[in-house]
C-alpha cells in the first residue's frame, strides 16, 4: 500500500478510469462550443496542470490556455476559505468562449470567487469544467458545467492533487487515510 507523510493511501480512480472521462469531457466541452475561435481555458495552478494538459489534448479543435494562481490551501488538508489571486491571467478573455478548470470542486468558494472575477472581464460565455467534485462540502451553491467524477468528502492526492505538495505526480487518485 502506498503511504504519503505517513498516512496510508486508498486507491479511489484508477488512471484508465482518468483517461477515459477526460476523453468524454473533452468531447462535451467541444458539443457546447459556439463559435470557430479558439477557446480560452483557464486552469487553476496548481493543482489543475496535469488534468488541464491531458483535457486540451483530448481536444479536436485548437484552443488557447492561460493559467490563473491561486490559493486557499497552504499546508493545510483544508481550504482556509481566503482566496489569494497570486497571477492573473494574461489573456484578453473580452468576448471570448472561456473555459475555467479546477482540479476539485470543494467548498465552493474558491471557484465562484475566481469565477466572479472572471465574468467581469466579459467573456462571451464563461463555463466551469472541474476533475472532481466533493458536493456534500459546499458552503455556497456552485455547480460546474462540466465534472469528471463526483466524490466523497475525503482529503484526496493524486493526479495534480497535492498534500503540501506531496502527491501531485500520482497517475491515479488517492484518499489519505486517517
Amino acid at each position: 500500500m502506498k503511504e504519503i507523510r505517513g498516512k496510508k493511501l486508498k486507491l479511489l480512480i484508477k488512471e484508465e478510469d482518468i483517461k477515459r472521462r477526460v476523453r468524454e469531457l473533452a468531447k462535451e466541452i467541444e458539443a457546447s462550443l459556439e463559435g470557430d475561435e479558439p477557446p480560452i481555458f483557464v486552469g487553476l495552478l496548481k493543482g489543475a496542470f496535469i488534468f488541464l494538459s491531458d483535457l486540451v489534448r483530448a481536444m479536436d479543435r485548437f484552443v488557447f490556455v492561460d493559467f490563473m494562481w491561486v490559493s486557499s490551501y497552504g499546508q493545510a488538508m483544508e481550504s482556509s476559505g481566503n482566496i489569494k489571486i497570486l497571477k492573473d491571467i494574461e489573456s484578453d478573455i473580452e468576448e471570448r468562449e472561456v473555459i475555467l478548470v479546477d482540479d476539485i470542486l470543494d467548498t465552493g468558494l474558491t471557484l465562484k470567487e475566481i469565477y466572479e472575477f472572471l465574468k467581469m472581464k466579459n467573456p462571451k460565455t464563461l463555463k466551469t469544467c472541474v476533475f472532481l467534485d466533493k458536493k456534500e462540502r459546499r458552503k455556497v451553491p456552485f455547480e460546474a458545467d462540466f465534472v469528471g467524477f463526483e466524490v466523497p468528502s475525503k482529503f484526496l492526492v493524486g493526479y495534480g492533487l497535492d498534500w503540501g505538495e506531496y502527491g501531485r505526480n500520482l497517475p491515479e487518485i488517492y484518499v489519505v487515510e486517517d
